[in-house]
């Protein structure tokens, strides 16, 4: 039996979305969703579709009877869009941020909990051979506990379109990506943030494009970030540039190659280092995008609940926000746990 299925925003990720969709033969695409109706239709042309095309997710629901919502519209219409398919009996997988809001985030949890319905966000920066297997060497403890962590995220794209006129550009729209690799390589929780955002001169984005963030987390560890996206020049990887200091090393990862590592030697009292060697691969098959949707349809239909549930997410979404109230107040921030 097919999963009847809706995508809403179909935009340049829709499409992504869409490919992804139509190459899975338990999927039946049922409609479209998008207030600018051009875009759908360049959807269906796109693909040799004909689907139906609605302005709304509550009318595609009572007009398809969809399954599931993939969502790929705006991250203001994420929350709103999640609890009318939810509340119509459809099952969710969004693109980041789950919310732009913790009570809409919350929201989404009492209401995924209420009906029974999957609802899971797409993390897929957290979902390459590289980041998996520092994960792996990490928690084989390599660099023994990891006390201090640290990723600069520096590029300057130019996508135009709504991201150039948000105010909180990088923190709504990007770091999140970041701050959920942070909390899965760390292993813990936050529970407070001290941040600054700021837009340097330069800038293209209305909004704030740079920030500086120090987030504590619950089993001790400290994270700092540091990030623009309107940095021209000596550009980082899309994954950031990590230092990880533990107890007996550190580890080094620029988010491109495996990361490399140097500890103690045996005789840990005497300070002597090894000399650094570089990781493994411990992890196969499909990356990014595909594997995080690959890991979401498994999830969803086995009945478990997938690693980006937004049970587990609302965290990232967490230092997302905590980070914009921090700066907004210039003082730290407890986070919800």
């Amino acid at each position: 039996m097919k999963i009847k299925t809706l995508l809403a925003g179909c935009g340049s990720m829709g499409g992504r979305w869409m490919e992804y969709a139509l190459a899975r033969p338990d999927v039946e695409m049922v409609g479209l969703v998008d207030v600018y109706v051009p875009n759908a239709e360049a959807t269906n042309a796109r693909h040799g579709l004909a689907l139906p095309i609605y302005s709304t997710v509550e009318e595609a629901m009572a007009a398809s009877g969809a399954d599931l919502l993939l969502d790929t519209s705006i991250p203001e219409c994420h929350a709103s869009n999640a609890v009318t398919a939810m509340l119509s009996g459809a099952h969710v997988m969004m693109e980041k941020p789950m919310a732009t809001s913790m009570p809409e985030a919350k929201r989404l949890i009492e209401v995924s909990e209420r009906t029974g319905r999957f609802c899971a966000v797409m993390q897929n920066r957290r979902f390459t051979k590289e980041i998996r297997s520092l994960k792996r060497d990490l928690d084989a403890g390599i660099i023994g506990k990891p006390g201090f962590v640290k990723a600069d995220f520096f590029l300057g794209p130019r996508f135009g379109g709504f991201r150039e006129t948000m105010d909180h550009p990088l923190l709504l729209d990007m770091a999140i990506h970041t701050f959920d690799a942070a909390r899965y390589l760390i292993g813990s929780e936050p529970v407070a943030v001290y941040a600054a955002e700021f837009n340097p001169d330069g800038s293209w984005y209305a909004g704030n494009a740079s920030a500086a963030c120090v987030f504590e987390f619950g089993n001790g560890a400290v994270f700092a970030y540091n990030g623009s996206w309107s940095a021209v020049g000596h550009s980082t990887s899309w994954e950031g540039d990590w230092r990880i200091t533990g107890t007996i090393g550190s580890a080094l990862w620029n988010g491109d190659d495996y990361a490399s590592y140097q500890t103690l030697i045996e005789d840990v009292d005497s300070g002597a280092l090894a000399p650094p060697m570089q990781g493994g691969r411990h992890w196969q098959g499909a990356e990014r995008r595909e594997a995080c949707l690959n890991e979401m349809f498994e999830a969803l239909i086995s009945g478990k609940r997938s690693e980006t549930d937004i049970r587990d997410n609302i965290h990232s979404v967490a230092m997302m926000l905590g980070a914009i109230e921090s700066a907004a107040l210039q003082s730290k921030v407890m986070l919800p746990r």
